[in-house]
């Protein structure tokens, strides 16, 4: 059921996206906002208590409804259910679009319009980058998100399901995704300042939680891309970051398509800061690989797409298997 429950939100994901205004994600807004207004003490214990309710809940939640409708309507209706969990959490199309033009300003050679793009989507400074730093940062954040939008929630998902929580665990991934950049702000409009403990504990749940993830989302594009140099550089980078869940996924794509990651960071905004993503004793923060360019951009975009299409497979036949036994 898991196989066609992602098959189904996937396909009504491409054909209508869900809107970035939306009561789902404005609802998930107001409960964080609730729970930190009355969980947020400032003490250690404080925060993983308020980081436990406002993503454990939510995930609670989403399994007792399942439950339910499992058991007093039959798999159909649970099955509508993970559906339409999966539709609010999985998909390209809610940051694809940002991918789509800033590739399409930079084939049309209006580099202006990419660095605008650019910085609209990740709210940074790009008025100063060159045109093959545009593109390494494009790279950089279209696999994250994949990674944070796609594969981790399928990951989450299914482990989940097959322990019979239903939609938990797309549910309890993005939540914990959300909180850890909301959270990371030290002040947010119209409340209290965030308590230093509790960004602690939303960044470490976090890690936690990704850690698994990011490595198999690390592995997929090893097998779909040059497997070789992409386990390489995944080696030699978690050899010098070895907490850095980002940094495992960027090293591997950087070897499966052979482009050069890293460099010079862009200057992120002051309230989302957490630490440079490289921070290299030698001063070179760069994998090997060819200068950024236009083309690395298709490349990308084929990358995602057989990752996603070997993960289905895989499903495809588990799910086979499971239906034959």
């Amino acid at each position: 059921m898991s196989f066609f429950a992602i098959l189904i939100a996937l396909l009504l994901e491409q054909a209508r996206p869900l809107s970035r205004s939306n009561p789902v994600h404005a609802g998930l807004r107001a409960w964080t906002v609730s729970v930190r207004r009355n969980f947020d003490a400032g003490q250690a214990h404080h925060g993983w208590v308020a980081w436990a309710l406002a993503a454990i809940v939510p995930a609670a939640l989403a399994a007792g409804i399942y439950w339910l409708l499992d058991y007093f309507i039959g798999w159909p209706a649970a099955m509508v259910w993970n559906v339409a969990i999966l539709y609010t959490t999985l998909g390209f199309r809610q940051f694809s679009h940002h991918f789509t033009r800033i590739r399409d300003a930079l084939e049309a050679g209006d580099e202006h319009a990419a660095r605008e793009a650019l910085a609209d989507w990740q709210q940074v400074d790009a008025s100063e980058l060159p045109r093959s730093e545009v593109v390494r940062h494009v790279v950089e954040y279209s696999v994250i998100c994949a990674h944070r939008h796609v594969f981790g929630v399928l990951l989450w998902f299914v482990v989940l399901s097959m322990l019979g929580l239903g939609p938990a665990g797309a549910v309890v991934y993005r939540t914990a995704e959300y909180l850890s950049r909301y959270w990371s702000r030290r002040s947010i409009a119209g409340a209290p300042p965030v308590s230093e403990r509790l960004q602690q504990a939303a960044r470490a749940a976090w890690q936690a939680m990704d850690w698994l993830p990011a490595r198999v989302t690390a592995l997929g594009f090893a097998i779909v891309g040059s497997f070789e140099e992409a386990i390489d550089g995944w080696r030699y980078y978690a050899q010098r970051f070895p907490h850095d869940n980002d940094g495992v996924i960027l090293a591997a794509t950087a070897g499966a398509i052979n482009v050069q990651l890293g460099g010079e960071a862009l200057r992120q905004r002051e309230e989302l800061a957490t630490g440079p993503l490289y921070d290299d004793e030698e001063g070179s923060s760069s994998t090997p690989g060819r200068a950024a360019e236009v083309s690395h951009l298709r490349s990308v975009v084929g990358l995602v797409w057989r990752s996603v299409v070997v993960w289905m497979l895989l499903l495809a036949l588990l799910t086979l298997a499971r239906l034959l036994g």
